[in-house]
């Protein structure tokens, strides 16, 4: 599925958040119309028609400003036809999802000597992203959102992920994590998703309990320092995989339980496991 054939399908699924969020006001109604037109058809795959109140929201979600036929045509188009089926009132928004070029002029209208046709474009990449964070239906928008750290922005989606109760957590992180590929790598995206689950999971309260039990049977300080360095490894190695001899010998070089237990939460904020062996 593309970005914006995903962006439409949300939209669909929850038109009366997306209008909200357009328009500034809750709809009285909202329902979806159909995405094909009178004349020569056309099914817009990432076109959106609603039906709000007594006139139509045209949405159309856009990963790339330029096209054929250029945009502002294509929302003239839309407009006339759309006004000959439905005689009601037309709002046309265009949803850009990720900043074209820097030289690129981005058109509101369709002007030629005879016509002047306006329409609303929306640049996701300067939208403030409350509106987007609090509602779970436009949160996987968020992370295109403006943000001053895109890095920051991403960790807030995943704290508000982690308040979604499943199974409707799972199916909103997918879509989360396909549209914030336009602007994160892969790597930030697989880190930050896993990391906001792991106090969480089972796994991490297992090894955490494991570490405790083995520091009360031991009882002597020799004991608790090794048990905490066990725990430590132990999560190193479910957050990254294999340690490198290197690390584990000093890790091994630390004797103060209370600096083992500072390093063992220390792992769940680490991006990676260079940024994690700087606190060394």
């Amino acid at each position: 599925m593309s970005y914006d054939n995903l962006c439409k399908l949300l939209a669909e699924q929850a038109p009366a958040s997306f209008t909200t969020w357009l328009l500034g006001e809750a709809p009285p109604q909202v329902s979806v119309l159909k995405t094909e037109l009178s004349i020569e058809p056309i099914r817009a795959d990432s076109v959106l028609f609603l039906s709000v109140g007594g006139g139509i929201l045209h949405l159309e979600f856009q990963t790339e400003y330029e096209s054929e036929p250029p945009l502002p045509l294509r929302m003239l188009d839309y407009s006339v036809r759309l006004t000959r089926t439905y005689r009601l009132p037309v709002q046309q928004i265009v949803i850009l999802l990720t900043p074209p070029p820097a030289t690129t002029e981005i058109a509101e209208a369709y002007a030629s000597p005879t016509t002047v046709h306006r329409y609303r474009v929306v640049r996701l990449w300067e939208e403030d992203p409350a509106v987007l964070l609090s509602d779970p239906a436009l949160l996987p928008l968020a992370p295109l959102a403006r943000a001053q750290s895109p890095e920051a922005l991403l960790r807030r989606v995943a704290a508000r992920l982690d308040t979604i109760e499943e199974p409707k957590r799972q199916d909103v992180t997918i879509r989360v994590k396909i549209l914030a590929g336009l602007r994160y790598e892969l790597d930030l995206l697989n880190r930050i998703f896993t990391e906001g689950k792991m106090r969480q999971s089972v796994v991490y309260q297992q090894i955490l309990e494991e570490g405790r039990q083995e520091g009360r049977q031991e009882g002597r300080q020799e004991g608790r320092q090794e048990g905490q360095r066990r725990v430590l490894v132990r999560l190193l190695t479910h957050r990254f995989g294999p340690l490198p001899e290197a690390l584990l010998t000093r890790l091994g070089e630390i004797t103060e339980t209370d600096r083992l237990e500072q390093l063992a939460e220390a792992v769940l904020d680490a991006p990676d496991l260079e940024s994690f062996e700087r606190l060394l």
